[in-house]
């Protein structure tokens, strides 16, 4: 397949991604990519800010665990909002840790020549978001029992 682009010359046309038609095989790779990004840059900024607070002595440590864990019961409307969001954002980063990690090896496989046909592709894209989301309810479950309470 060739384009005329000038008077006496063909260039091929390389196809784009509106050629193709989108399958859950394309949405794990784009979804690894996403996750990613959540992990180096949501998770990173709440690790900094953990780890800013234990340095900043039992005030700033205090501070974090009104805002990020548990406001306690005499709580403004923005600290129980606040940590709303955080539990929210833990889930988020939670999913995020296991996608990522079950969409890696799907690409480690991947990357040693295996699961290249369509349909192979295909279940194992939907396997990594069946076994990310069984995982993450896993944890959020036995944190739920064993840290906050039941």
């Amino acid at each position: 397949m060739a384009q005329s682009v000038g008077k006496d010359t063909e260039r091929p046309i390389s196809p784009h991604l509106m050629q193709y038609r989108w399958g859950i095989h394309m949405m794990a790779s784009i979804t690894h990519r996403i996750t990613g990004f959540i992990l180096a840059t949501v998770g990173m900024m709440t690790l900094v800010w953990w780890l800013s607070a234990i340095s900043g002595g039992m005030e700033g440590y205090a501070a974090f665990q009104t805002y990020a864990i548990n406001a306690g019961d005499d709580a403004t409307l923005f600290q129980k909002l606040s940590n709303w969001f955080f539990w929210i954002s833990g889930l988020v980063i939670i999913y995020a840790f296991f996608q990522h990690f079950f969409s890696g090896l799907r690409h480690l496989i991947m990357d040693m020549g295996a699961g290249f046909e369509l349909n192979t592709s295909r279940t194992w894209s939907q396997v990594v978001f069946i076994l990310a989301f069984l995982s993450t309810a896993i944890t959020a479950i036995f944190i739920y029992a064993r840290v906050i309470g039941a």
